[in-house]
Protein backbone atom coordinates (compact mmCIF):
# COMPACT_ATOMS: atom_id res chain seq x y z
CA UNK A 1 0.00 0.00 0.00
CA UNK A 2 1.21 3.52 -0.84
CA UNK A 3 0.73 6.46 1.50
CA UNK A 4 -1.20 9.42 0.13
CA UNK A 5 0.93 12.56 -0.08
CA UNK A 6 -0.59 15.54 1.74
CA UNK A 7 -1.08 17.36 -1.59
CA UNK A 8 -3.19 14.46 -2.94
CA UNK A 9 -5.16 14.25 0.31
CA UNK A 10 -5.93 18.01 0.07
CA UNK A 11 -7.27 17.65 -3.48
CA UNK A 12 -9.48 14.68 -2.53
CA UNK A 13 -10.83 16.43 0.57
CA UNK A 14 -11.51 19.65 -1.39
CA UNK A 15 -14.69 18.22 -2.90
CA UNK A 16 -13.27 17.36 -6.30
CA UNK A 17 -15.61 14.88 -7.96
CA UNK A 18 -14.11 11.46 -8.50
CA UNK A 19 -14.44 9.09 -11.43
CA UNK A 20 -14.32 5.49 -10.19
CA UNK A 21 -13.38 2.92 -12.82
CA UNK A 22 -14.20 -0.74 -12.16
CA UNK A 23 -14.01 -3.72 -14.51
CA UNK A 24 -17.08 -5.41 -15.95
CA UNK A 25 -17.14 -9.19 -16.28
CA UNK A 26 -16.01 -8.93 -19.93
CA UNK A 27 -13.05 -6.69 -18.97
CA UNK A 28 -14.59 -3.48 -20.26
CA UNK A 29 -14.39 -0.41 -18.02
CA UNK A 30 -17.37 0.82 -16.01
CA UNK A 31 -17.12 4.46 -14.88
CA UNK A 32 -19.13 6.16 -12.11
CA UNK A 33 -18.92 9.70 -10.80
CA UNK A 34 -18.73 9.40 -6.99
CA UNK A 35 -18.03 11.38 -3.84
CA UNK A 36 -14.82 10.22 -2.18
CA UNK A 37 -13.34 10.81 1.25
CA UNK A 38 -10.15 9.76 2.99
CA UNK A 39 -10.02 7.37 5.95
CA UNK A 40 -6.42 6.92 7.07
CA UNK A 41 -4.55 6.01 3.89
CA UNK A 42 -7.63 4.56 2.17
CA UNK A 43 -10.13 6.25 -0.09
CA UNK A 44 -13.78 5.63 0.83
CA UNK A 45 -17.04 6.05 -1.07
CA UNK A 46 -20.61 5.23 -0.07
CA UNK A 47 -23.37 3.67 -2.15
CA UNK A 48 -26.97 2.99 -1.14
CA UNK A 49 -28.15 0.46 -3.75
CA UNK A 50 -25.94 -2.36 -4.97
CA UNK A 51 -24.98 -0.81 -8.31
CA UNK A 52 -22.82 -2.48 -10.95
CA UNK A 53 -19.66 -0.93 -9.48
CA UNK A 54 -20.23 -2.85 -6.22
CA UNK A 55 -20.73 -6.14 -8.05
CA UNK A 56 -17.62 -5.45 -10.15
CA UNK A 57 -15.44 -4.76 -7.09
CA UNK A 58 -16.61 -7.95 -5.39
CA UNK A 59 -15.57 -9.92 -8.48
CA UNK A 60 -12.37 -8.00 -9.36
CA UNK A 61 -10.93 -5.52 -6.82
CA UNK A 62 -8.74 -3.59 -9.29
CA UNK A 63 -9.91 0.03 -9.59
CA UNK A 64 -8.74 3.45 -10.72
CA UNK A 65 -10.03 6.77 -9.43
CA UNK A 66 -9.37 10.15 -11.04
CA UNK A 67 -9.86 13.66 -9.63
CA UNK A 68 -9.64 16.94 -11.53
CA UNK A 69 -8.08 19.81 -9.64
CA UNK A 70 -8.29 23.54 -10.21
CA UNK A 71 -4.66 24.68 -10.15
CA UNK A 72 -2.55 25.06 -13.25
CA UNK A 73 0.76 23.21 -13.14
CA UNK A 74 3.80 23.73 -15.38
CA UNK A 75 3.78 23.77 -18.38
CA UNK A 76 0.20 25.09 -18.19
CA UNK A 77 -1.74 21.87 -17.59
CA UNK A 78 -4.62 21.67 -15.12
CA UNK A 79 -3.71 19.35 -12.26
CA UNK A 80 -5.32 15.94 -11.93
CA UNK A 81 -4.77 12.96 -9.69
CA UNK A 82 -5.08 9.30 -10.65
CA UNK A 83 -5.14 6.63 -7.95
CA UNK A 84 -4.77 2.94 -8.82
CA UNK A 85 -5.62 0.45 -6.14
CA UNK A 86 -7.48 -2.53 -4.81
CA UNK A 87 -10.95 -2.09 -3.37
CA UNK A 88 -13.16 -4.08 -1.05
CA UNK A 89 -16.75 -3.59 -0.01
CA UNK A 90 -18.21 -3.52 3.48
CA UNK A 91 -21.91 -3.56 4.21
CA UNK A 92 -23.52 -0.79 6.22
CA UNK A 93 -22.46 2.72 7.15
CA UNK A 94 -23.28 4.35 3.82
CA UNK A 95 -25.78 6.94 5.13
CA UNK A 96 -23.32 8.21 7.73
CA UNK A 97 -20.48 8.47 5.21
CA UNK A 98 -22.78 10.13 2.66
CA UNK A 99 -23.76 12.72 5.27
CA UNK A 100 -20.11 13.45 6.04
CA UNK A 101 -19.28 13.77 2.34
CA UNK A 102 -22.39 15.89 1.66
CA UNK A 103 -20.94 18.54 3.96
CA UNK A 104 -17.89 18.69 1.67
CA UNK A 105 -19.66 18.41 -1.68
CA UNK A 106 -22.96 20.21 -1.01
CA UNK A 107 -22.48 22.41 2.06
CA UNK A 108 -22.59 22.34 5.86
CA UNK A 109 -26.37 22.57 6.23
CA UNK A 110 -27.36 19.76 3.87
CA UNK A 111 -29.09 16.59 5.04
CA UNK A 112 -28.14 13.67 2.86
CA UNK A 113 -29.40 11.20 1.85
CA UNK A 114 -32.70 13.05 1.57
CA UNK A 115 -34.88 10.28 2.98
CA UNK A 116 -36.21 9.42 6.41
CA UNK A 117 -34.87 5.87 6.75
CA UNK A 118 -32.09 5.14 4.22
CA UNK A 119 -30.90 1.57 3.72
CA UNK A 120 -27.54 0.63 5.28
CA UNK A 121 -25.86 0.52 1.85
CA UNK A 122 -22.24 -0.23 1.12
CA UNK A 123 -18.86 1.41 1.55
CA UNK A 124 -15.99 0.83 -0.85
CA UNK A 125 -12.52 1.04 0.68
CA UNK A 126 -9.69 1.60 -1.79
CA UNK A 127 -6.14 0.76 -0.80
CA UNK A 128 -3.78 2.99 -2.75
CA UNK A 129 -1.17 1.09 -4.74
CA UNK A 130 0.05 3.78 -7.14
CA UNK A 131 -0.60 7.45 -7.79
CA UNK A 132 0.03 9.63 -10.80
CA UNK A 133 -1.30 12.50 -12.82
CA UNK A 134 -0.18 16.11 -13.03
CA UNK A 135 0.50 17.86 -9.73
CA UNK A 136 2.84 17.83 -6.74
CA UNK A 137 1.86 14.22 -5.91
CA UNK A 138 3.45 13.07 -9.20
CA UNK A 139 6.84 13.61 -7.55
CA UNK A 140 5.98 11.08 -4.83
CA UNK A 141 5.05 11.39 -1.14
Amino acid sequence: MTALPESARELIESGALAHLVTLNRDGSPQVSCVWVGVDGDELVAAHLPEHQKIRNIRRDPRVAVSFEGTRIQPPGLKEYLVVHGKAHVTEGGAPELLQRLAHVYLGPDVKFPPMADPPPGYITHIQVERIGGVGPWADGP
